[in-house]
């Protein structure tokens, strides 16, 4: 009988905190523009909030462009690294896997030159989620968790009784 009732205890506590670290988000860089030359990828990233954990989708036609990872001065005065290092696939994912600042620019031609070069800060942590029952997490998964938190009020009192 008590680990039945551990049992629901644990059940209720993951329906309750697995939605919150399943938080990470993946941006397209770009959206539906992707990586090319004459976007804004500033104003792209401005109003972004980047944590660790999130991942990067650079698309492009493979050839036409690249991806590079760059110091600062490297971003400003677009200096490109050993070429090697560059990312190439058309479809290049990066996950955010620490802190800090991070600078992309494309090593191709004089792309970086012309903007083709992105800028973003990565917070610590997962990005913050609302309340379950807070209208901004969406009906789907509100909804779906107070039906599943009352299934496990409703077994935890069988299992009680």
């Amino acid at each position: 009988m008590a680990s039945n009732k551990q049992f629901f205890i644990t059940l209720a506590i993951v329906a309750i905190i697995l939605p919150s670290i399943a938080s990470a988000t993946d941006y397209t860089v770009g959206d539906d523009s992707g990586w090319k030359n004459g976007f804004d990828y500033a104003a792209w990233a401005k109003d972004k909030q980047f944590y660790v954990g999130d991942t990067l989708l650079f698309k492009y036609e493979a050839g036409s462009h690249n991806v590079l990872k760059v110091n600062g001065t490297g971003f400003k005065e677009c200096i490109k690294p050993d070429p090697t290092l560059a990312l190439a696939t058309g479809n290049d994912v990066i996950t955010l896997a620490t802190s800090g600042r991070k600078w992309y620019i494309c090593g191709i031609k004089q792309h970086c030159a012309g903007g083709q070069k992105l800028f973003i800060t990565v917070q610590d942590g997962a990005a913050p989620q609302p309340a379950p029952w807070s209208s901004a997490n969406g009906i789907l998964a509100s909804g779906y968790q107070m039906v599943f938190i009352a299934m496990v009020a409703i077994g935890a009192m069988f299992v009680m009784v």
